[in-house]
């Protein structure tokens, strides 16, 4: 019987992956969570064969309880809405051995989680192509903290005093950021990072 534990925010979806799982004859849900730090818990816990998890979620993402899972037996799979490069390679990075995206057909889940079982490691064929055909971030390290800082709200008089920078060396970052990025304004700025999945 294969042992797993799931985490996804979205409690109507938590329960129908839970009951869809359930019908099948080899799999039983030993575990709900609907954040990343109940997941890692349960997974401590329960010691499942399995975690099947999102990645936004309140907490503690998916990709956070991932790599804090690196030392666990339990498989890791991403069950996801996002195609992004950027979160697929963090996955990569912390070892996950299944990204899946949740539009995908659900007899694919099952038949998923047993080839997982079975040593295989499986990737929506569509991030494989975003992968391989992926722009690299063109920001530079100055200026994702820019960035950032913006996105956490800050205007540019704070980021100047934040940075030890003068506030018109502030505005040459963000013109050249939105430059780079080919938006024009802010917002769209950040909008356009986070569709990328650069925000680590």
């Amino acid at each position: 019987m294969i042992k797993i534990v799931i985490a996804e925010d979205q409690r109507m979806l938590l329960g129908a992956l839970a009951s869809l799982l359930d019908l099948e004859e080899d799999m039983k849900v030993v575990g709900r969570a609907t954040n990343g730090e109940e997941a890692v818990k349960l997974v401590r816990k329960l010691a499942p064969d399995i975690c099947i998890m999102d990645i936004e979620m309140p907490v503690m993402t998916g990709l956070d309880a991932a790599e804090a899972l690196q030392d666990s037996a339990c498989k890791v799979m991403i069950l996801t809405t996002f195609a992004r490069t950027g979160y697929f390679e963090r996955a990569s990075l912390a070892g996950v051995d299944a990204y899946l995206l949740k539009d995908s057909p659900s007899e694919e889940l099952a038949s998923s989680i047993r080839s997982v079982m079975a040593g295989k490691r499986i990737y929506a064929p569509e991030l494989m192509d975003g992968a391989y055909g992926q722009e690299a971030n063109p920001l530079t390290q100055r200026e994702k903290e820019v960035l950032g800082l913006i996105a956490d709200g800050k205007n540019t008089k704070e980021i100047a005093s934040q940075l030890y920078l003068t506030t018109g060396t502030v505005r040459n970052y963000i013109s050249v950021i939105l430059d780079k990025l080919d938006v024009g304004n802010r917002i769209e700025a950040i909008t356009r990072f986070k569709e990328k999945g650069w925000f680590k």
